[in-house]
């Protein structure tokens, strides 16, 4: 599987690559573009600063750029929080898109979103300060009134970004559990 993995406000940290280098011991090619031209950050704060300064029309366009290369072979998008906003941005604007992994995030959809029968799986701690029930609930509806076949897998007790392990919210039953989850979603692709 083809497949383009979007990193979270953090930037393109460790954990963006050893979850590449996972996915590309299970067998699938794998892009991580860096919209943050190298730049990480310790905190949510300062990369959601630095997401703003560069704006989030110009990361949209910077994620589009990234992908275009490899979209004609039928992507699986997949992201990390606000890495899974722009994954589920640009699945949903892909005809050819294979399914969507979203890991610790989402995005709104506009009224017109279509998902024809897009495979598309979410894993997200409970509760989470970002993914609120009701957030998520909204979010369930309007994916599956676009047409999405939507797995969901809540985490209990884990942390928002609890797949990294350099940051305080790593959970690593939690995050061992994602990637068993997500490597047999993928390979049913």
């Amino acid at each position: 599987m083809d497949i383009v993995l979007f990193h979270s406000t953090h930037g393109p940290r460790p954990a963006v690559r050893a979850a590449a280098d996972r996915l590309r011991g299970a067998g699938h090619q794998v892009w991580t573009p860096d919209l943050f031209e190298g730049r990480t950050f310790d905190t949510v704060e300062e990369g959601m600063a630095h997401k703003q300064q560069i704006g989030s029309d110009e990361l949209l366009r910077r994620a589009v750029l990234a992908a275009a290369p490899h979209s004609d072979r039928g992507l699986v998008y997949a992201g990390f929080s606000l890495g899974a906003s722009l994954a589920q941005n640009l699945a949903l604007g892909d005809e050819k898109a294979r399914g969507l992994l979203l890991l610790h995030g989402t995005s709104d959809l506009p009224p017109d979103a279509a998902a024809d029968g897009l495979p598309v799986q979410l894993h997200v701690a409970e509760p989470d300060p970002f993914e609120t029930d009701d957030w998520l609930s909204a979010w369930y509806l309007r994916m599956g009134r676009a047409g999405a076949d939507i797995e969901v897998y809540r985490y209990a007790g884990a942390g928002h970004l609890y797949t990294d392990p350099d940051l305080p919210d790593y959970d690593a039953e939690a995050a061992e559990a994602t990637w068993r989850v997500a490597l047999g979603f993928l390979d049913s692709l």
